[in-house]
């Protein structure tokens, strides 16, 4: 008994807690700037090139272990 009484107790605050969170007034969107678009587009476009160098590193450092 007393450990189905603990888990309701647990559900009840769990839930409770889930509830307080919904009531929160939801940020405004701030609109992008021009600037702040360009920033995210560059940080993607850097990302991609770094994944792209250390595939390509990858793929040079196989092929000399290989050959040797």
């Amino acid at each position: 008994m007393r450990v189905e009484e603990l888990v309701e107790k647990i559900k009840a605050k769990v839930m409770g807690s889930l509830g307080r969170k919904r009531n929160k007034k939801p940020y405004e969107k701030i609109a992008k700037s021009a600037s702040i678009k360009v920033e995210i587009r560059s940080r993607k476009a850097r990302q991609i090139i770094e994944k792209t160098l250390s595939a390509a590193d990858d793929q040079t450092s196989g092929s000399k272990a290989s050959a040797s």
